[in-house]
């Protein structure tokens, strides 16, 4: 059978570890072009010989401030130089901080919403510019967007915008072919996870069966992204192990 996204150019967004490398390592083996966007492009000298040894036909891995203007129209640029077509866009990157709301500061919500937010609208907006019929952007949001806990509160509402764009999106791309999906990652395993004081203070409780693993959003992130979902777009999948269905 052939490779889905065989010569397909994809950007991935916080391309370097945890969701968004295993997102890369699946799109790899299934034959992509892919353009990495990370904020610290330390290892991504090893990340991309990894990559093309998994099947990529090519990689480019960029430092990125995604929440800069400039630095996204330039890592886009340099991604459609290099592979010559823009075919799926995958928003990963994301940042918490633990603060209470009295005590945030107009920075703290800046930084965060640049993260969680804007720099995925920019992502989106150069997609629905460049992309021909056909393709498709999905979005990382997080259960925080439905449901959160104390101390999250840029994050969850960045998240929940993030849900409100792709539905905006999805409508204004249908007409040129170009579907926006999202998915809302509940726990896993990354370092994002267990750096949270709300898990260490038992404010937040995980089962065990609650903590998935980052290739199990992988796996929806290929399906949603492939023609194999052609008749699907505005969805927001949960992927978190049922933990939202309980009562």
């Amino acid at each position: 059978m052939k490779p889905r996204f065989e010569n397909r150019a994809v950007i991935i967004t916080g391309a370097l570890g945890g969701i968004g490398l295993a997102v890369a390592r699946r799109f790899a083996a299934e034959g992509a072009r892919l353009t990495l966007l990370d904020l610290n492009a330390d290892q991504g000298g090893e990340v991309v010989a990894e990559l093309k040894i998994l099947g990529a036909a090519d990689v480019l891995s960029l430092a990125c401030d995604i929440g800069d203007e400039a630095a996204v129209a330039a890592a886009v640029q340099a991604s459609v130089d290099r592979h010559g077509s823009l075919d799926v866009v995958v928003n990963v990157a994301g940042q918490m901080i633990y603060r209470p709301i009295a005590e945030l500061t107009g920075d703290d919500w800046r930084r965060l919403l640049n993260v969680n937010l804007i720099g995925a609208a920019l992502l989106t907006g150069h997609a629905l510019r460049l992309m021909q019929p056909g393709g498709s952007v999905v979005n990382i949001a997080s259960i925080h967007a439905r449901q959160t806990s104390p101390d999250v509160a840029p994050y969850a509402a960045a998240k929940a915008g993030l849900l409100s764009l792709t539905r905006t999106a999805s409508i204004e791309g249908r007409a040129k072919g170009i579907r926006v999906n999202a998915i809302l990652p509940g726990a896993i395993d990354t370092p994002m996870l267990w750096d949270s004081p709300n898990i260490a203070s038992g404010a937040e409780v995980l089962a065990p069966g609650d903590v998935g693993q980052p290739d199990d959003v992988a796996g929806p992130v290929l399906f949603l992204a492939s023609d194999d979902a052609r008749f699907v777009t505005g969805v927001s999948m949960e992927v978190d192990g049922g933990r939202l269905a309980k009562l």
